[in-house]
Order: C-alpha cells, then sequence, then structure tokens
C-alpha cells in the first residue's frame, strides 16, 4: 500500500490517534521477516521507540523459529515438527532457550536502545511471569512444549511504570521449576489479556487475514468463525486468531494482524485511519468496514 500524502496531512491525522493511545498499553508479538531483514529490524526499533517517547506503553514478545532452526542444523540436532508443533527434547531446550533468551533478546533490546528507546530483556522464567505446565496435543506427545497456567505480570507493570519497556521471550516455567517452550503467538495473547492490554499486534509475513485472496480490513469473532467453519480461514492463521479472539475475550481492546514486510507497518496501522492490517474486534464492537 503506498501513502503519498503531505507530511502537514499525514501528522493532522495521527494526532487523535497520539492523544487517544497515550499511557495505554499495546503488546506487539515481533516475528517473521520484520526480524531477519536488516533494514526492517533497524525500522521496527526506530517506530516501537516513537511509540514510547509519545507515552505508549509496549511489551514485546519474539519469537525465532528460523534461528533456533538454523542453531540446530549448526550443532547437528535433528528438527522435528509434530502437527506443525516443534518437538522439544531437553537438548532442543537448551537450544531454544540459548538463542531466544540469550541471542535474540538481547540484540533486540540492544537495537531498541541504541535507537533511543529504554528496553529491558525478559524471558518467561524472569518474576515468574509465564508459568506453564506440559502441553498435550490431542494426546500427541510434543516434548518439552508448555500450554501457559498464569501470567504474573508483576515484572512487567513495575518495568512500564517506570518508562522501560519489557522485550520478552517466551519460555516458560511449571511447577516443578521445568522449563518449556513456549509458542510466541500464545504467549503474547496470554500476556495482553493479563495486562488488558488497549492493543495486540501481530507482525506476521502476511498482509493479514486473507480470505480468496483478498484482504479481510476487519473482522468480528462470529465472521471469523464462520469463515474457519467452511474452511475459507485455514492453516496457521487458525490458531493466530484464536489467540486473538481470546485475548478480546479477557479484556483486549482490539487486535490487529499487520504485514511485518512493509515499511513502517506498525505505525501505518495505529496512526492511520484505514490501517494496512486485519483488524479483530469482539462481535459487539463496531469494526473498521
Amino acid at each position: 500500500m503506498v501513502f503519498s500524502r503531505s507530511k502537514e496531512e499525514v501528522l493532522v491525522e495521527a494526532l487523535p490517534w497520539i492523544q487517544r493511545y497515550e499511557n495505554k498499553t499495546f503488546v506487539i508479538k515481533y516475528g517473521g521477516a520484520a526480524m531477519t531483514d536488516e533494514k526492517l529490524k533497524s525500522m521496527f526499533a526506530k517506530d516501537v521507540t516513537l511509540l514510547t517517547k509519545i507515552g505508549v506503553k509496549l511489551v514485546i514478545v519474539h519469537g525465532g523459529g528460523k534461528e533456533i532452526t538454523d542453531m540446530l542444523n549448526r550443532l547437528g540436532i535433528e528438527t522435528r515438527f509434530v502437527n506443525g508443533q516443534r518437538y522439544t527434547d531437553e537438548q532442543t531446550l537448551e537450544v531454544v532457550q540459548m538463542v531466544l533468551a540469550g541471542k535474540i533478546n538481547k540484540e533486540i533490546v540492544a537495537r531498541i536502545n541504541e535507537s533511543g528507546g529504554n528496553a529491558v530483556g525478559l524471558c518467561g522464567v524472569d518474576g515468574d511471569l509465564i508459568r506453564a505446565k506440559r502441553f498435550d496435543q490431542n494426546g500427541q506427545d510434543v516434548g518439552l512444549v508448555g500450554e501457559i497456567t498464569r501470567i504474573h505480570t508483576g515484572a512487567l507493570t513495575l518495568l512500564l511504570t517506570n518508562s522501560f519497556l519489557p522485550v520478552v521471550a517466551p519460555t516458560g516455567v511449571g511447577d516443578s521449576r521445568e522449563l518449556y517452550n513456549i509458542n510466541a503467538d500464545v504467549a503474547a495473547g496470554e500476556i495482553a489479556a493479563a495486562l488488558k492490554a488497549e492493543k495486540l499486534v501481530y507482525l506476521s509475513d502476511v498482509e493479514g487475514v486473507l480470505v480468496d485472496g483478498k484482504l479481510l480490513p476487519s473482522l468480528d469473532e462470529r465472521q471469523t468463525k464462520a469463515l474457519i467453519a467452511c474452511g475459507r480461514i485455514n492453516g496457521g492463521m487458525i490458531p493466530k486468531v484464536n489467540s486473538a479472539f481470546k485475548a478480546l475475550d479477557a479484556g483486549v481492546n482490539k487486535v490487529h494482524i499487520i504485514d511485518g514486510r512493509v515499511a513502517h507497518s506498525l505505525l501505518l496501522e495505529i496512526f492511520t485511519d484505514e490501517g494496512i492490517g486485519t483488524e479483530l474486534v469482539p462481535s459487539s464492537v463496531e469494526s473498521r468496514i
């Protein structure tokens, strides 16, 4: 999508949105090309820094599946998937922690701080942030993959209150202090729900929710369930939208699925009237269309 407007028009359009979202909490699931392309990584760091400077409280939850797979390959460890879910044995979990909580998390934090931000890196173990139990995928063993049982928001609230930007690596801890690999989309949704966030934004490698090749600018839960039932929403989009509506049911105001490959997509979705992706809203709320 190309925006050909003057700087004055852009700023005037953005002003009411800036006023509306001051001191509001957004949770951003950061993944896909936006995490791997150097130019997009730099843009993302600047965009989230800008958002914090105008008063938005941000929590970033990041993925890292590609880098985990690359590291496993380098170490000669087999990568195995069960119905799209990475099988996580103890050896794989060590790599997941090393890559997510170590390498990727600290790179994101460093890049944001270099752009003038105030980021702090966390994983689900820190502050007992993400509590989990072993995930049961319809009786199929997927190893040390966790299902979130509770989000402890204390550390996040403390950081947000003191103008820090938490960057969360999605690992979790069980009742016996065992560690788990957590799906980043699900972790972002659960954290947004626990914080009663104003917005949950998924940065992905698709334009949004596509049906028959056409982008849907807005969807409510009734529409989405009907499209899933008839197979017009399928594949990896199903768990993403299910996680989104679970967050909406818990009090999140709106959820957005946007194309992280588009320059400054985060700002375009939040601060322009038309947006660029798909906005998900509860069935009782008037949507963008």
